[in-house]
């Protein structure tokens, strides 16, 4: 699905992924209660990604019901700085070499402590989630208390 966003506000949604560096991440228990996580992030567009244990909660979660909800932060000093995004979207665990290799390119670049990770095997043994946004909420206080934008892909 595809997100209908101007122009403007895809930058500014881009800009807000770019400044972020963690995530909060509610996946669907299977007792039916939300679980929220909080977990580092790397994006290509507003394509988000994450890696976790495959024996994490939050990954059994996403492989059994792949409706997510993502919320983040830019970091900020007041109030009036504060953006922000809530992301309503479908988990898919990325199993393509191309693209795992890409993820792991972007991470590294974040995240270069993820070398380490690399050497030890870790990296072998993750999970990679792509999170594709459904509906996308802006949060901009610059424009005043609470504002928000919703986009989505009608």
């Amino acid at each position: 699905m595809s997100i209908s966003m101007d122009a403007k506000a895809r930058k500014k949604f881009l800009a807000i992924l770019d400044d972020a560096l963690d995530l909060t991440i509610a996946t669907n228990r299977a007792d039916g209660y939300p679980q929220a996580t909080v977990v580092s992030f790397v994006h290509d567009g507003d394509k988000i990604y994450l890696g976790c244990s495959p024996a994490s909660q939050k990954a059994q979660n996403m492989l059994r019901d792949d409706r997510v909800s993502v919320a983040l932060t830019a970091p900020y000093k007041s109030w009036d700085e504060i953006r922000g995004a809530s992301i309503g979207g479908r988990a898919r665990r990325v199993t393509e070499t191309e693209e795992l290799q890409r993820v792991g390119a972007l991470m590294l670049a974040r995240f270069p402590q993820v070398a380490e990770f690399m050497k030890s095997g870790m990296m072998e043994e993750t999970f990679v989630f792509r999170i594709d946004p459904e509906v996308i909420s802006i949060l901009d206080y610059s424009l005043g208390f609470g504002h928000t934008e919703l986009h989505d892909g009608a």
